[in-house]
């Protein structure tokens, strides 16, 4: 059985994901766990104007997010009455990313599966801060989806690699399971000057092949310096409608995703991204 967790703020971009993790993962046995992480949204909060009235806001913003995920647990209901599923609700006084991570642990979450952007993030920007945030320091596989989007049904899957690290067996199996789900063929895609492998990096290949052995896989190399220019063209040669690549400091991700502003992101996603974070968790 998969554990998902799904962060949400009432807006319509979390909304949007949840509609696709309920359709994703309707053959499969899921318990999902929506969570609604409120202490930002209490210290932001108009009325909070003196030390005086701390306690009668932070129970009005505490009632709202319970009553409003109560409302959204009977929508889930009403639009995904599925015997496979079990479900959840967690209202939480913390932060997103600390409560992310607790839940994680705590409840051997599988996936994190939310929207690029959030309630409160301008149109223009690719990834709002609080999915930014997710990604970069929650320890567990994030699934972000684009604002609107609404294939369920990947055919093809890129996972843009260099072979340096080890990755982890639960987290290339998830994306096996998740290609498999729509028997998705996956292209491994490596983006060097150099066609020669290092020892590390052959081992590093043997791994993946191995992981994914009960997936089609595509093992490709483009001699080009260019990572995320190729990446690009890649995505839009082959239709690519999901990308999966590795969170680690100096990796692809990192590079394109968490530059020095968020509006300076190089790779305008237009498709959901996978991103397993590499960390032991069991």
């Amino acid at each position: 059985m998969l554990s998902i967790l799904l962060p949400t703020d009432f807006s319509e971009n979390s909304m949007n994901a949840i509609k696709y993790a309920l359709e994703f993962f309707k053959y499969q046995k899921t318990t999902f766990y929506f969570m609604n992480a409120y202490q930002n949204e209490f210290y932001d909060h108009d009325e909070l104007v003196s030390r005086d009235v701390f306690e009668d806001v932070l129970n009005s913003v505490r009632n709202e997010s319970q009553t409003s995920l109560e409302n959204l647990l009977k929508t889930v209901k009403e639009i995904s009455p599925n015997p496979r599923y079990t479900y959840h609700i967690i209202s939480a006084y913390n932060t997103l990313v600390d409560e992310a991570n607790l839940i994680s642990e705590a409840k051997n979450i599988d996936l994190i599966i939310m929207g690029t952007k959030g309630k409160s993030d301008e149109r223009h920007i690719v990834f709002g801060s609080q999915t930014f945030q997710v990604l970069k320091y929650v320890q567990c596989p994030v699934l972000a989806i684009p604002s609107n989007y609404t294939n369920t049904q990947p055919k093809h899957i890129l996972f843009p690699t260099n072979y340096l690290m080890p990755y982890k067996r639960r987290e290339l199996k998830l994306l096996s399971n998740l290609a498999k789900s729509y028997r998705s063929i996956i292209d491994v895609l490596h983006v060097s000057k150099s066609h020669k492998l290092s020892i590390r990096q052959e081992d590093n290949q043997a791994f993946i092949k191995d992981t994914l052995r009960e997936n089609e896989v595509n093992f490709c190399h483009e001699n080009n310096k260019k990572v995320a220019e190729t990446i690009k063209k890649h995505i839009k040669e082959k239709n690519i409608d999901m990308i999966t690549m590795v969170n680690t400091q100096h990796s692809f991700l990192e590079d394109m995703l968490f530059p020095s502003t968020i509006d300076k992101v190089s790779l305008g996603l237009e498709i959901p991204i996978l991103a397993m974070q590499n960390t032991a968790r069991f």
